[in-house]
């Protein structure tokens, strides 16, 4: 089983709990049927967590899922200081967007931070800014990450630094995707690529067409 959704870097004890929450995300996968499409991803469609976020984005404006009614929905949990696996989503996701051609215009990326203490609004802009136009950041309150993140099966966890604003987070590091209509429908392992996230949202596309 491949359990590259999470950090390479938790210690042992957070690599077991992490190990646990992928255990429960894969059994909730589904062997393609006929009439089926072949994800290459976790298909997780009626699963009953991963429903939906409240949380303010960049502006302070409140973001839910509704806002984006129409589009395919990539979220992903991260922070902006993340050395390695964030910058990598995120850039991955930007190039699928970029192989889709006008299609592409149809996905938005959603980055939800779960370092709201360092994570200021204005910083969250800049570094959305870096992958395109329409990505968005969305931030809030320790415990609106807290609950949003338990709404998501997402783990995290502060690793202490040399200082007290040089830690680290470790982090599921794995996207969720929703379809056109809002509803929960996949779940990316870091490291599948950009080609197979292309492939699997052209699936998702297509059934809109």
């Amino acid at each position: 089983m491949d359990l590259s959704m999470t950090r390479r870097s938790f210690p042992a004890r957070r690599s077991v709990l992490a190990a646990a929450l992928v255990l429960a995300l894969v059994g909730c996968d589904r062997i393609g049927g006929a009439g089926k499409p072949a994800f290459k991803a976790i298909d997780v469609t009626g699963a009953e967590y991963a429903r939906s976020f409240t949380l303010p984005d960049a502006h302070g404006t409140l973001r839910t899922l509704a806002d984006f009614k129409g589009k395919l929905v990539v979220v992903f949990f991260g922070y902006t200081q993340c050395p390695d696996v964030c910058p990598t989503t995120m850039t991955e996701l930007a190039e699928v967007k970029r192989a889709l051609g006008p299609d592409g215009s149809r996905v938005i990326g959603v980055f939800i931070s779960v370092d709201p203490e360092r994570d200021t609004g204005e910083l969250l802009k800049a570094y959305m800014a870096n992958f395109g136009t329409d990505f968005v950041g969305l931030r809030g309150t320790p415990e609106q990450i807290a609950q949003t993140a338990k709404e998501f099966k997402v783990f995290y966890a502060k690793v202490p630094g040399k200082t007290d604003t040089s830690y680290t987070i470790d982090h599921t590091a794995g996207s969720y995707v929703f379809d056109t209509q809002g509803r929960i429908r996949l779940f990316t392992r870091y490291g599948s690529g950009a080609k197979a996230l292309a492939d699997d949202l052209k699936l998702l596309l297509a059934e809109t067409t």
